[in-house]
């Protein structure tokens, strides 16, 4: 019983460790400089490689890397045609970088979980976190971001009076409900940037766990019986079990990053519409 309440202890701290940000600062002003780091890299890295494939694009036969963008650029233009209602020369744009960005930042989630963290533990650093997206301030700030494009195309688009009218007469058209239609308007609106963020850190952060859990297959002295297995057995159990997980995992990246998009370009879509 004291082994396998070690065993216990041993596997809560190994998950807390890997779920520790590397950070500065108290309270409301702490940064997560991991968060910051991967998510400015993996943005200079989009950038990087679809500016390259800019200047280097050819009229005749394309190479990969021209074909691949091109693929992509046609496939969010397709997307932002079918979501988005009205003309903005913003929307595809905005569209390709949401969801080219997000997918980078979820993929790093098929990075072993230990590589990085093990890499950096050489130069002194104890916590670091490699996937921006299980950083709840990570996926609020992106929600908020397209939270405050929202409001500025709703009062673009219709007015103060327009946004008034939406708030005190809509959905029931009666000043005397006036005060239930704001409740009902504020509840709406702070339920987008809401489910924009939770969706996609709840998501990604329940995929790392699963990482996490089969890494401690690793850690024989935590899994009780599982260590008469042998350091041979165990290995081939983690790398067996870590393949089939990342090949699903690979769905629910992609299929996260598109919903991301689909829903800000929606969201977008319905502020520069007039009721």
């Amino acid at each position: 019983m004291a082994a396998e309440g070690q065993g216990g202890s041993d596997a809560s701290a190994y998950i807390q460790h890997h779920l520790t940000n590397l950070s500065i600062g108290d309270g409301f002003w702490t940064l997560h400089l991991d968060t910051l780091l991967f998510s400015i890299v993996l943005g200079v890295l989009f950038i990087s490689l679809f500016r390259y494939a800019a200047l280097r694009a050819v009229a005749g036969v394309p190479g990969r890397l021209q074909n691949f963008v091109e693929v992509m650029l046609e496939f969010v233009e397709h997307q932002v045609r079918g979501s988005f209602s009205g003309r903005n020369r913003l929307m595809a744009p905005l569209a390709l970088t949401i969801f080219v960005w997000v997918f980078l930042m979820n993929l790093m989630d098929l990075v072993p979980v230990d590589l990085l963290p093990w890499l950096a533990s050489q130069g002194g650093v104890n916590y670091l976190k490699v996937v921006p997206t299980t950083d709840l301030n990570a996926t609020f700030a992106m929600s908020l971001s397209v939270f405050a494009m929202v409001i500025y195309y709703n009062f673009r688009s219709k007015g103060l009076l327009g946004v008034a009218r939406e708030c005190f007469l809509h959905p029931f058209n009666t000043i005397f409900l006036a005060p239930f239609n704001l409740l009902l308007k504020v509840v709406e609106e702070l339920a987008r940037p809401l489910s924009l963020a939770l969706r996609l850190f709840g998501n990604l952060y329940a995929g790392e766990l699963i990482f996490m859990l089969i890494a401690l297959l690793s850690l024989g002295r935590v899994l009780g019986d599982f260590a008469q297995l042998g350091p041979i057995a165990l290995f081939v159990s983690q790398l067996l079990l870590g393949i089939v997980w990342s090949l699903f995992h690979i769905l629910v990246i992609t299929l996260q990053a598109f919903i991301f998009m689909i829903l800000s370009i929606i969201y977008l879509s319905t502020a520069q519409e007039s009721h």
